[in-house]
């Protein structure tokens, strides 16, 4: 290895000798770290296919590159230091349990930004940026309730974190408003991307009557259980359009591509500060994927018109009056949560019988 870096050393300063310096500045480098794979067909797909409209939009300017099925906790330590020695200047790390590894390598490398997606902890090299996921869960949950047969709807779970409770409660809010018959079965994976375990918690609900799957998992295990079964599920962060017409019969997928551009855009120009985005439908960040013939006109009709109301401001998935779990008010009527309500959920709305792990 030594040899290696010795010869290479050599080689670069022959070519620096005999090649003129560049005119222009050298790209900046860009790091991703991404929990799955990049061919797991959901999550860490569409963030590579950011990574990718990046590199479209800002040509020989930039160059990135990526660590993909990194766990949460010490390997990602390791995966982000490793992208700062490499000179990565700008590095997004893709996960919420990429959290504290990015504020423990961030205090190493003051020079280097740090962009982490769904968490909350910042610092003057850190910043955050997220979804409101639950948006599209609430026109995903409308076409479930209206689309059951058994009254039976299924949700896997990866982590009892807030970002997952939001979508577990928009989905049930907005099944029950045009099916007050509806029940909601969880079921907790415990991973954000594992087929295996994925195939097993829907097997887990379809043997439970559940004939709708909602997943905030990454895989495409569970529309392939649904498919067995005769069962319909949506993608989840990308479109997963190969299940098309049936059993995906939408999706929410996640376009982290503007977001992607304008932040490297702001380093390439000096103005990138540390801050927190928070984006919805209304800002192209969620976005709900083509409805297919499977899905009666006039369900796809109220569904599309609830997109459309909640991109328009008009209207808030969580909107009173809500009570939660164990009958506490929560909402009053009319009433809408705060941010920092959605930020910390800890509970499940009321009707929802299941319990939250702890």
């Amino acid at each position: 290895m030594l040899r290696r870096t010795l010869l290479a050393s050599a080689s670069a300063i022959l070519m620096a000798m005999a090649v003129p310096a560049m005119a222009q500045d050298e790209p900046l480098k860009i790091g991703f770290i991404y929990v799955g794979p990049v061919g797991d067909g959901g999550w860490t797909f569409q963030h590579d296919q950011a990574r990718l409209a990046v590199e479209a939009e800002y040509g020989d300017r930039v160059e990135t590159t990526f660590i993909e099925s990194v766990p949460e906790g010490a390997d990602a330590e390791r995966a982000l230091t490793q992208l700062a020695l490499a000179g990565n200047k700008l590095i997004f790390a893709t996960s919420f349990g990429f959290m504290d590894p990015v504020m423990n390598v961030a205090a190493k490398f003051p020079d280097v930004k740090f962009e982490h997606a769904t968490g909350y902890k910042q610092a003057e090299n850190v910043a955050t940026y997220d979804a409101r996921f639950y948006e599209g869960r609430a026109v995903m949950g409308t076409i479930a309730g209206r689309m059951t047969k058994s009254n039976k709807i299924g949700y896997i779970g990866s982590f009892p974190i807030p970002e997952v409770i939001q979508g577990i409660n928009s989905s049930f809010i907005h099944a029950r408003k045009v099916n007050p018959e509806v029940e909601m079965k969880v079921v907790w994976a415990y991973s954000w991307f594992d087929p295996a375990k994925e195939a097993d918690a829907a097997s887990a609900l379809l043997a439970e009557g559940v004939d709708v799957i909602l997943q905030h998992t990454d895989s495409t295990a569970p529309l392939a259980k649904a498919q067995e079964a005769g069962a319909i599920g949506f993608g989840q962060a990308s479109d997963m359009a190969a299940f098309s017409p049936n059993p995906r019969v939408s999706s929410i997928i996640d376009e982290w591509s503007p977001y992607y551009i304008k932040r490297v855009g702001q380093v390439l120009d000096g103005t990138w500060e540390s801050g927190a985005s928070w984006a919805g439908i209304g800002e192209g960040e969620v976005v709900i994927g083509d409805i297919t013939d499977a899905v009666p006109a006039e369900v796809k009709a109220e569904a599309e018109a609830l997109r459309d109301a909640i991109g328009a401001g008009e209207y808030h998935p969580f909107t009173g009056p809500l009570n939660k779990a164990d009958g506490a008010e929560w909402l009053a009527e009319g009433e809408t949560a705060p941010d920092s309500d959605l930020q910390s959920m800890n509970f499940f709305v009321e009707g929802i019988t299941a319990q939250i792990p702890q």
